[in-house]
């Protein structure tokens, strides 16, 4: 066995995305103790980042340190109790997945479905909630990751919260990328990652509470059924003060590359990350529409930063995948569940959203296509 190197790709995919120098530089810095009062005071300067990128003054805004997979359980384990109505919206892969969270820790799951590369219906949702009255939370995935369909956040919460339901969002691969406003929308519970339009390294989940989602988390008439992802215990270790209780081995390196990325995220201002992702499509845009490329997902229901492409008739969708891997470095995505085979999915997010970037996979794709 020797070192591992990696080869030098651009990662335009549906994640991760290309990390930025300044970032990778991060997690070479020193390893200190993750209850070194040092390292103390960092963690609340990513919690205070990361209120500015979701748009929330809530208390509880901390990153999970596992991946967007774990911010989804986190949300779901502490909410949901055995027996609880949950709607759930379905529009691709990941509202699938957040109704076999709901099943798992006992709830009832309510299902609203959408077709793939569709966003969520909203008016669905309002009649689920007017038949199920007694439903407890409305879930839904705001950037459906395996389509790059877009919803409306905003009306689904506001739906939501006039039939006293609490929302639990996906924005996994909005976050950084398109507007997201978790106080002003009502957002009550929210998780994403760090690996898609924050640039940053896989393996953390940032995520946020309001009171309204704490009071249910306290007043549970059952154990939270996960020791790890029990946010009573997890805010012993996240919550303010110099003096923290120990519940586990923080990711100190990736948590370093975390605070650069937000600092980063700062600099540049959330408008103008907003306006990169959009212009970065509308680049890639012109240039597949050029090819005879068309999109999955209608333009007033698309996501910027994932741009799912119907693969036209004949051509061998890994075959493809694989010449631009091999003989270009360069990663795009491939479809999932109902859309594997059909589609493949081109990721502009963090620092791979830029106009460069995107000239080179147009170029490497027209190539290849071209023999």
């Amino acid at each position: 066995m020797q070192s591992f190197n990696p080869p030098i790709r651009t990662l335009m995919g549906p994640g991760p995305s290309d990390i930025h120098p300044r970032v990778l530089s991060a997690m070479a810095r020193p390893t200190i103790g993750h209850l070194d009062p040092q390292f103390v005071g960092m963690m609340d300067e990513i919690k205070e980042m990361l209120k500015y990128a979701f748009q929330t003054e809530n208390a509880l805004t901390m990153p999970i340190s596992a991946p967007g997979s774990a911010g989804m359980e986190a949300c779901f384990v502490n909410l949901v109790e055995p027996g609880d109505k949950v709607i759930v919206c379905i529009n691709g892969v990941f509202g699938m997945r957040m109704q076999e969270n709901i099943e798992r820790f006992g709830g009832e799951a309510i299902v609203v479905t959408d077709e793939w590369g569709t966003a969520v219906t909203p008016s669905k949702v309002e009649a689920a909630c007017k038949a199920h009255p007694d439903a407890k939370i409305v879930a839904f995935v705001h950037a459906e990751t395996s389509t790059g369909a877009l919803s409306d956040a905003k009306t689904i919460c506001k739906i939501a919260q006039d039939n006293d339901c609490l929302t639990i969002v996906d924005a996994v691969t909005s976050l950084g990328g398109v507007e997201l406003k978790v106080d002003e929308w009502g957002i009550d519970a929210i998780y994403s990652g760090t690996q898609k339009c924050l640039s940053c390294v896989p393996g953390l989940s940032p995520i946020s509470f309001n009171e309204k989602a704490l009071d249910k988390v306290r007043n549970r008439s059952t154990k939270v059924p996960s020791w790890f992802l029990d946010l009573n215990l997890v805010m012993g270790y996240w919550g303010k003060g110099a003096k923290r209780a120990y519940h586990h081995t923080a990711p100190v390196n990736s948590l370093y590359a975390l605070h650069e990325s937000l600092v980063m995220l700062q600099e540049e201002g959330l408008e103008a990350a907003h306006a990169r992702h959009a212009a970065a499509h509308e680049q890639l845009k012109a240039g597949l529409t050029e090819m005879g490329m068309e999109f999955v997902v209608a333009a007033d229901q698309r996501l910027p930063q994932l741009n799912s492409v119907i693969i036209p008739d004949g051509v061998d969708d890994a075959a493809i995948r694989g010449t631009l891997l091999n003989d270009y470095n360069l990663e795009i995505g491939a479809g999932l569940g109902a859309l594997a085979g059909k589609v493949w999915r081109i990721g502009l997010m963090g620092d791979s959203a830029r106009k460069e970037k995107v000239l080179f996979c147009l170029a490497a794709l027209k190539a290849v296509l071209g023999k």
